[in-house]
């Protein structure tokens, strides 16, 4: 019991240490409208191929080339080797295409909920950065080839990578660890955090461990500020579980971290262990999540805003110093 209450109490301080807001009641509205380049190719019909073709490169001029050429892989001017290749990737039953396109137009026909959360944070995104170009945001069936692609300005959302985290197929083209955003609800977030990630860079020379998860937790702290409603483990990309596992052990996390001097460390085997995506964190525990410097790094960050609240969260993201982001943040686990 003892250690359970420890645990509840060290989620809700977490949640009391989330609570600074950065934004006025109401913002300027950035309406977001999907374009349903997915509806529009799965509804390409055997008997009218080449006309639906024609109609594809006319109605998304830009996209259609890159889709064919990305994706399918066949070189954009070859229309005939295309109306032969297209109905077998739409139709394809050994890699489950078929009933994969099938089960993204039922799960993602109604996209308003996503276009909502998308509206929201680009909003709360120009209030900081009225410069940033809000991009297009296109819905297409990938093919288990991508979730979020760069195409120009604009981004690319594979829909059938996001059908759920129990969809059959995914156990044929996925490890486990990856299946827990693999659904419907973690499409804006992703599609946001990409867009930050191409607008505020790396830029550190030292690019030791400490810059490099100062630099995720900044990210991660600004998304976590454009979604105010998505609980942090969401944010975060892990289970609630995951998240629990953290903050129960999170000053033997840190512990270990200093006593292994990781911090400091440029070698790339330590900062794939603790930045890459994975089924634990190997330089801390098997029985821990992946990207655990990640989420150190946002919990140093989000204590050195804590501490200091006269920083916006432009001066935040400005501030190259990790070392001292990390004494005056007076993270303490």
């Amino acid at each position: 019991m003892k250690k359970t209450s420890i645990l509840f109490l060290a989620i809700a301080l977490w949640g009391c240490q989330s609570s600074r807001t950065f934004f006025p009641r109401h913002l300027p509205e950035e309406e977001v409208k999907i374009v349903r380049f997915d509806n529009a190719i799965i509804g390409v019909r055997s008997d009218s191929v080449m006309a639906d073709i024609r109609s594809l490169y006319r109605d998304f001029p830009d996209f259609m080339p890159y889709f064919v050429e990305n994706i399918l892989g066949i070189p954009s001017a070859d229309t005939a080797y295309l109306a032969e290749a297209l109905p077998k990737f739409l139709n394809d039953t050994i890699y489950g295409f078929k009933s994969t396109n099938m089960r993204e137009q039922e799960l993602l026909k109604d996209v308003s909920s996503i276009e909502k959360d998308l509206s929201g944070a680009f909003a709360r995104a120009k209030y900081l950065y009225p410069e940033w170009e809000i991009p297009q945001v296109t819905l297409f069936v990938s093919g288990f080839n991508a979730s979020v692609l760069f195409v120009g300005n604009d981004f690319a959302v594979g829909g059938d990578m996001y059908l759920g985290s129990d969809y059959e197929y995914y156990n044929r083209v996925v490890n486990d660890y990856q299946k827990t955003t693999m659904r419907p609800e973690c499409i804006a977030e992703d599609v946001v955090s990409a867009w930050l990630f191409r607008n505020i860079p790396y830029t550190s020379s030292k690019n030791r461990l400490l810059e490099n998860m100062l630099y995720r937790g900044k990210i991660m702290y600004l998304l976590s500020q454009l979604f105010p409603d998505t609980a942090p483990w969401e944010t975060m990309g892990y289970t609630k579980a995951q998240w629990d596992w953290c903050v129960q052990y999170e000053k033997a996390i840190w512990n270990r971290m200093m006593d292994q001097k990781d911090l400091f460390k440029a070698e790339q085997r330590v900062m794939n262990s603790y930045l890459n995506d994975g089924p634990f964190t190997s330089e801390i525990s098997q029985d821990s999540p992946g990207r655990l410097g990640t989420w150190v790094g946002w919990r140093i960050v989000e204590s050195y805003m804590n501490h200091h609240e006269e920083v916006s969260l432009q001066a935040l993201m400005e501030n190259g110093d990790a070392q001292r982001i990390l004494e005056e943040s007076y993270y303490r686990p």
